[in-house]
């Protein structure tokens, strides 16, 4: 069942779906045309002579090499070095949170 306003009695009245949906006798306006496709209209492709190479040597291998090094000591250090900052970080929220809760005098 679909409701709508009633003006003259001031209260819900059942109605059809269409009145429903279109209180008022406000009807929906239907467009004349139809708008127009975005992507339908052709590209315009520019070839431009002037190429610009701003990439370097990709040294993305050359790091690779650097960092799984055989020997583990780099990836001792590295491992190490996150897992004492990841201990202190913890720390230090726990002692924040103890300070955070404590009432001031």
């Amino acid at each position: 069942m679909y409701y709508k306003f009633s003006g003259f009695m001031r209260k819900l009245a059942g109605a059809w779906a269409s009145e429903a949906y279109s209180p008022q006798g406000v009807k929906p306006a239907v467009p004349i045309e139809a708008p127009p496709i975005i992507f339908a209209t052709p590209t315009k492709l520019t070839f431009d002579s002037t190429v610009y190479d701003y990439a370097e040597k990709n040294r993305v291998p050359e790091l690779q090499k650097f960092f799984q090094k055989a020997d583990g000591l780099l990836g001792q250090m590295l491992y190490r070095t996150t897992m004492t900052l990841t201990v202190e970080g913890t720390i230090y929220c726990l002692i924040a949170l103890y300070m955070a809760a404590q009432p001031k005098k």
